[in-house]
């Protein structure tokens, strides 16, 4: 490009003339594009013309000559300005200094030529070409910006605007935001940005030796001055009512905004910003408001200021007169749950996320405050949002109570006293479920809940984040102030309970729910009890100042506490949901509070034993329930004989005589029975006054049955094939059932009834799995050491009471593995299914297949999907359960037995044998598992793998950790594509739903599956401590080969990273992860290579060679895709640092960059040379980033539309970025769900 200021002649080399044609193509190609009369093939080659348009060396000269003429159609202008942007951003570097200036002064006359005319976009387009200069060019060639930006200040307010945009603009790109182009002369923007903000008397008084030899500021008054003396006109000239002053106000503490991220706070007190602000929000206009209120959250976002700043910018707002001002903001903001003023209530959203700021300074620098400040009418201001029906506007604030409740600098303070009363209220009122309240409610929190937040899921996230604040409340006022605050939630649960029904229908079984009002009335108010509770643990753990006052208070306390309880187990309420509450309260306060406390304790195990709740099977809702209280009971006796086995030890004939009597009883099922004996098993096995010999002969009383159990001949017959296994289960009938019933003609599995063989199949498959010795080596070796600290006599004394049964069981449970498991896991693979006609193998799968309820996926609630569940035991839908049921109950207890034996350190790890067999058992069939039966066999990989003790690893995880990665990556993978395929070709909402479902399914794997990954090579994992040492690995008789035993055992990190059978497979997998379409787990992988590639930097060539070429791929194949845009600026920084690390060592990285199409030789040689001399990884990634330009995906936002397309008002638009972040935890399954688009040409970048 070559051309004069006027651009009148241009020479060029392209392939379009310089006359009127081009232009006149250009105009016609955007008419045909937005023609509605236009056909998809003539747009199409439209597009692609004016795409081509873009490149031509002609372009900025037609786009100058479009873009400045008037008479041409926005849109054509606005295209026209797209080719001087595609000019700037792509071809900058290759135009002369000659050919830079002309461009630059086109754009200024552009600039200079703007007016109230010209559409928004079209002005927000130049604005932006001037910054796209800026960052390229000011505080080097170019450095009369400034000049320019005041001459244009003095102008119209249009000009105003344009200048207003543009500093807003640079400053969010210089400081604020991950700009490449602005990263790439960081420095140098940074310095002169504050030169040209800063008033001169402030450089000066604070730099006096700064070096002024680079002049860019024009005049000494500075930009955040002017800024804020334009905005003093706009308050002042009428801008509630004038259109043009408004937006002018907006536009101009937007700029302020941007500046107080990063400006100089003593600038800001120089000019008296926050004077203005405040004044903005008396303003009467809501945006005007606005507007404020997030340039003083800018201000208040920061997190640090001296004492001097803090005084001049933070008390004020502490003042009388600002707290009134504020009090009357947030009053009027206020708006009402049946009429939801958009514009008022988004700003009492941001006031709410302003204030907890202004709150939090409070817990920082509460010496700092003056003493005249109303501090009292402040906190009054918090409460009161704290109490707003809407949670989001009340959650920020509730957080900042927390702070200042739990800082030993104000928590203590009385200007508290008045507001713990109140508090305590809300946060009763805030603990109740509001999730579970139906859709249709009233309840003015619920409303603005389903207001603010689409689905499900993210309102369970949100609720459970704001309770946990309330329970840190409540939990906190009770530590310091035990007495006033424990008798006032006392009285305020009972009067709850007395009232629990007014207003709402009395109890009826017939009508039953299980989420009734009471029902969360009463979960609320416990809720906040036990929160109560807590507190009062701490404060009996932190006092001792006063002993005597202290033991006397304490003493009097428990006695009100005992006396409460005693009156709450006499209440009689009908629920049984309400009466699981109760006991669960009770024993909670029997054992924390009033632990000391026996006979009380007894009174609650007497009130446990006599509950006998009585199922009705004519309404399936109260039996449910009741069944719940029937498991609730049983583990509440756990609950008390591990929390006080001493206490109970001194009845433990009166309680074996008493649970005798229930037994004798009848009406048990298995699991009460075994329930009861491990409560008896707990005591004995807990209690610490015991005669040693009389534990062990009681406790080789409970084990010695499994024991013989185990040994059973007939047992290990039946594991030994595929078809005893089946036979052992009762599942040999099954495939002979499903034949006879051709149920690959049934339609719907639901409606069919089952006959008496279908029943009677049904009833023997449970039978079956109960005579089997499962559930009971389950549950008595989980209790033997659940919870128990290796090393500690407890824990000792479970080892010792297993050592000698483990050895017995164990050689029979290999066989159990390695047919169990394995038929278990060949148990889903349709193949295995030798006795089914090939027409019936694919309803294995159906069969095989849970059903599981995914929130804010699956139609209906929680409780509809049971209720379904539970209408069609007796069909054959039911009849599939039952068959998955019993092979998922056997997988998973198999899975329990091996995690609680591992537990037990050496006395399971030490067996040489071990795993080899157990690798091909647990992972040799797991590709058949469906991805959430394949999360849970990941989970209990883990488990294994941690607990290893550190001397073992090297004999025990290498088979283990290479099948789990090798079946993981081929599990992952495989769904993933298959995924991808599904996407394309569903259409039915149905399909739609399964789909939803199978994905957020396969999202939680992958991400545990990376997540595992992330915590073996976590740098920060310690080697965790074993209780036993040398002698650990002396060997039984029956180990016939030592285990080596290092002198210093390595980090789990190291073992993995030195170990070519795991890494090999690991890497693979996380590879592969990087192309995978969840970003979450893409940016966790992400940051595990770059957390190891350093490693291989000067010694592992071939693994150096696999990163520099296939992780390398990898990682410029997902930064061309749309889909991972915002992991941009971490797949930029492994690039640049595999090209920085491996560089010197490989050639590989330099010829697969250079490979890509558009990247040419000259320039990344620059690029190479500045990687190697620059250390900040922003600025790494940004020659990365400004590398691969043109291959880069683009976000919606960047792929050139006119105006964004319009949000949902029910989403993002009405949440501030706090609140959005407290949404963000699970939302990976509802992103874009299209199938994978075609980026033309993408395989055939790497040669």
């Amino acid at each position: 490009m070559n051309g004069n200021i006027n651009g009148a002649t241009i020479l060029a080399n392209g392939d379009a003339g310089t006359g009127s044609q081009p232009l006149f193509q250009i105009v016609e190609a955007l008419e045909v594009v937005y023609s509605s009369q236009s056909t998809n093939e003539s747009r199409t080659r439209a597009s692609i013309f004016l795409e081509q348009a873009k490149t031509s060396s002609d372009a900025p000269y037609h786009g100058f000559t479009l873009a400045s003429d008037r008479s041409q159609s926005p849109v054509v202008r606005h295209f026209a300005l797209s080719l001087l942007e595609y000019a700037i951003k792509h071809k900058w570097t290759e135009y002369s200094i000659e050919q830079s200036n002309t461009l630059r002064e086109w754009v200024l006359r552009l600039a200079q030529d703007v007016s109230g005319q010209d559409p928004l976009y079209v002005r927000n387009k130049i604005a932006q070409l001037w910054v796209e200069l800026a960052k390229r060019s000011w505080a080097s060639e170019w450095m009369d910006m400034d000049e320019l930006l005041v001459r244009l200040w003095s102008g119209p307010i249009v000009q105003k605007e344009l200048v207003l945009l543009v500093l807003e603009t640079l400053s969010e790109d210089v400081f604020n935001r991950e700009d490449p182009t602005a990263a790439l002369r960081g420095s140098q923007l940074n310095k002169a940005c504050v030169d040209i903000f800063t008033p001169a008397s402030v450089l000066t008084e604070n730099f006096p030796t700064r070096d002024t030899e680079v002049h860019v500021r024009f005049g000494d008054e500075g930009w955040l001055a002017r800024l804020r003396n334009l905005l003093e006109w706009c308050l002042g000239n009428d801008v509630g009512a004038n259109e043009e002053v408004r937006t002018c106000a907006i536009k101009t503490l937007a700029a302020l905004k941007a500046a107080m991220q990063w400006i100089m706070h003593k600038a800001t007190i120089t000019v008296h910003c926050t004077e203005q602000f405040c004044k903005g929000l008396a303003a009467p206009s809501v945006p005007v408001q606005m507007a404020a209120v997030e340039a003083l959250h800018a201000l208040y976002s920061r997190t640090y200021f001296q004492d001097d700043e803090f005084l001049a910018l933070v008390c004020p707002m502490y003042s009388a007169e600002s707290v009134n001002l504020l009090k009357r903001l947030y009053e009027w903001s206020v708006v009402d749950a049946t009429n939801i003023e958009d514009e008022k209530y988004l700003l009492s959203k941001k006031f709410s996320e302003m204030t907890s700021n202004l709150g939090n300074f409070i817990e920082q620098k509460p010496l700092v405050i003056p003493a005249g400040s109303d501090l009292s009418g402040f906190l009054s201001l918090m409460l009161s949002i704290m109490n707003h029906q809407s949670m989001t506007v009340s959650l920020p604030v509730l957080n900042t109570w927390v702070k200042l409740l739990r800082s030993d600098a104000t928590g203590p303070s009385n200007a508290f006293s008045p507001l713990v009363g109140p508090l305590l209220d809300i946060c009763s009122r805030r603990l109740m479920k509001y999730e579970s309240l139906p859709e249709d409610s009233n309840d003015p929190s619920l409303v603005f809940l389903l207001e603010d937040i689409d689905t499900m899921p993210e309102r369970h996230s949100f609720v459970g984040v704001y309770r946990r604040y309330c329970v840190q409340v409540v939990e906190t006022i009770v530590k310091r102030r035990p007495f006033d605050a424990m008798c006032h939630i006392l009285a305020q649960t009972n009067h709850s309970l007395k009232t629990l029904y007014d207003g709402q229908p009395p109890f009826q079984i017939e009508a039953y729910t299980k989420n009734s009002i009471p029902t969360l009335r009463v979960d609320a108010h416990f809720t906040v009890v036990e929160a109560a509770l807590k507190g009062y643990v701490k404060w009996i753990d932190s006092h001792g100042s006063r002993p005597q006052q202290d033991e006397l208070e304490r003493s009097t306390m428990e006695t009100n506490l005992e006396s409460w309880c005693e009156h709450l187990l006499d209440m009689n309420f009908q629920d049984p949901l309400i009466k699981k509450r109760i006991l669960q309260l009770a024993v909670t306060l029997s054992t924390t509070a009033l632990d000391k406390r026996a006979p009380f304790m007894l009174k609650v195990l007497e009130h446990i034993l006599m509950i006998r709740p009585t199922e009705n099977p004519a309404y399936p809702a109260y039996s449910e329930a009741i069944k719940e209280l029937q498991q609730d009971c049983t583990h509440e006796l756990h609950r008390l004989a591990m929390k006080m086995p001493d206490h109970l030890l001194t009845v433990y004939d009166q309680l074996q005589t008493k649970i005798k009597d229930i037994l004798a009883g009848g009406g048990l099922d298995d699991r009460q029975l075994l329930a009861f004996y491990m409560f008896l098993f707990i005591i004995t096995h807990r209690a610490t006054t015991i005669d040693p010999q009389l534990r062990e002969s009681r406790l080789q009383s409970f084990v010695a049955p499994i024991s013989l159990a185990w040994q059973d001949a007939e047992l290990t017959r039946s594991v030994s094939s595929f078809q005893g296994f089946c036979d052992l289960l009762g599942l040999g009938k099954v495939q002979e059932y499903l034949v006879s019933r051709q149920v690959h003609k049934i339609d719907d599995w639901s409606q069919y009834q089952l006959d008496t063989e279908g029943r009677a199949i049904q009833t023997e498959l449970n039978k079956r799995f109960q005579l089997l010795p499962l559930r009971p080596t389950k549950s008595f070796i989980g209790v033997s050491n659940d919870k128990l600290v290796k090393g500690s006599a407890t824990y000792n004394s479970a080892c010792a009471l297993w050592q000698d049964v483990i050895p017995i069981i164990l050689p029979n449970l290999l066989q159990f593995l390695r047919y169990r498991f394995s038929h278990c896991h060949a148990f889903h693979n349709p193949l295995n299914w030798t006795g089914l006609p090939e027409e019936l193998r694919p309803i294995v799968t159906r069969v095989l297949t849970d059903r599981f309820w995914q929130a804010g996926i699956s139609t209906g609630s929680k409780d509809d999907f049971y209720t379904r569940v539970g209408n069609t035991r007796t069909t054959m839908e039911g009849f599939a359960s039952s068959i998955r049921g019993t092979v998922r109950m056997v997988r998973e207890t198999c899975y329990s037995i091996l995690f609680c034996m591992s537990r037990l350190d050496i006395h399971f790890y030490g067996f040489v044998e071990l795993p080899g067999p157990l690798a091909q058992a647990l992972f040799a069939d797991a590709h058949a598992l469906s991805s959430h039966q394949m999360s849970v066999l990941l989970n209990v990989a883990r488990f294994l793998v941690d607990d290893c003790p550190a001397n073992i690893r090297a004999h025990f995880l290498p088979p283990i950790l290479a099948s789990l990665f090798t079946q993981v990556d081929s599990k992952v993978s495989s769904e993933w594509e298959q995924l991808m395929r599904k996407a394309q070709a569903t259409s039915d909402d149905d399909g739609l739903t399964q789909e939803m479902k199978e994905e957020s399914i396969l999202r939680q794997l992958t991400y545990s599956a990376v997540l595992m990954v992330a915590g073996l090579l976590d740098p920060q994992r310690e080697t965790k401590p074993h209780a036993v040492e040398d002698n650990a690995l002396a060997l039984r008789a029956d180990r016939t080969t030592p285990i080596p035993k290092s002198e210093r055992p390595q980090s789990m990190r190291d073992f993995i990273l030195s170990s070519d059978t795991i890494l090999e497979p690991l890497i693979l997998f996380c590879t592969h992860a990087l192309r995978l379409r969840d970003q979450r787990c893409c940016s966790v992988i992400i940051r595990v290579f770059r957390s190891i590639v350093s490693k291989f930097s000067e010694n592992r060539p071939d693994i150096r060679e696999f990163i520099c070429n296939e992780v390398l791929k990898a990682s410029i194949t997902s930064l061309h895709e749309d889909y991972f845009v915002e992991l941009q600026r971490d797949l930029a920084q492994l690039i640049a640092t595999i090209f920085i690390l491996y560089s010197p060592h490989s050639n590989t990285p330099r010829q697969i960059l250079l490979s890509l199409p558009g990247i040419e030789e000259r320039k990344f040689d620059q690029v190479a040379k500045q990687l190697f001399t620059v250390n900040s990884g922003r600025q790494q990634r940004a020659l990365i980033l400004d590398l691969l330009q043109g291959l880069r995906g683009q976000s919606i936002a960047e792929q050139g539309q006119i105006a964004k397309p319009p949000q949902n008002p029910k989403s993002t638009a009405k949440r501030t970025v706090q609140q959005q972040q407290l949404m963000t935890d699970d939302q990976e399954a509802a992103r874009n769900r299209g199938g994978t688009p075609d980026f033309g040409g993408l395989v055939d970048m790497f040669h």
